[in-house]
């Protein structure tokens, strides 16, 4: 599959969207950010594997390794089929909700996981759930515009039996918000629709991660 990430500034309904490289994360990874109304966003989703204060974030690649995180409501990140050439130069890490949840902090310093209300107000911007989808997309073969900086690829996602499923179809992100006990709400992105779907996931899903700034 062919994608375009446009890394470009571009000015949508009057407001400029500037885009810099100026974030690193614990691993030294480095991160360009867009600013989108007044909320400005990293434009690649994350790639960490320690928490904020230097604990790892254990990597569960196999099956066993994954439910039984899950099962223990322990942190976890994996690579979309356990395959790191691949998910570094596209999709980055998945991670499950206890990741995104814990105390120690995902995200680098001075950023957060993005709650219900930061999603809801990036897609008000962009026009609502029914049209903001094609706005976020990477510009290329999964309809894309990219007139937002964002550039969302369609990573797929790890269910909570530890399957692999729809990358470069569907990319999935979490909240900050639980639903439920079992539950969290998550935003998805689906190929051939403009649409930003609202639902929740169990915790045990591993889905991308995209950081807002505080």
């Amino acid at each position: 599959m062919k994608i375009t990430n446009l890394l470009l500034p571009v000015v949508l309904f009057g407001c400029s969207l500037g885009l810099s490289a100026q974030v690193t994360d614990k691993d030294g990874n480095k991160y360009k950010t867009v600013q989108v109304g007044q909320q400005v966003w990293l434009t690649e989703n994350l790639d960490v594997s320690h928490f904020r204060n230097g604990d790892p974030i254990p990597e569960a690649g196999t099956a066993e390794e994954w439910i039984k995180a899950g099962n223990e409501g322990k942190p976890a990140w994996c690579y979309y089929h356990r395959d790191s050439s691949n998910a570094v130069t596209i999709f980055n890490k998945l991670y499950n909700w206890y990741a995104v949840n814990d105390p120690r902090g995902l995200a680098p310093d001075g950023w957060h996981v993005p709650s219900v209300l930061d999603w809801a107000k990036l897609t008000d911007f962009l026009g609502g759930l029914e049209t903001a989808g094609n706005k976020m997309k990477a510009a290329g073969d999964w309809d894309g515009t990219n007139l937002s900086g964002l550039g969302f690829l369609p990573g797929g996602y790890r269910n909570n039996l530890a399957a692999f499923n729809h990358a470069g179809k569907i990319g999935s992100w979490w909240s900050a918000t639980a639903s439920s006990e079992g539950d969290a709400w998550s935003f998805s992105l689906v190929h051939q629709s403009g649409v930003v779907s609202k639902s929740f996931d169990s915790k045990h899903v591993g889905l991308s991660v995209r950081c807002l700034k505080d």
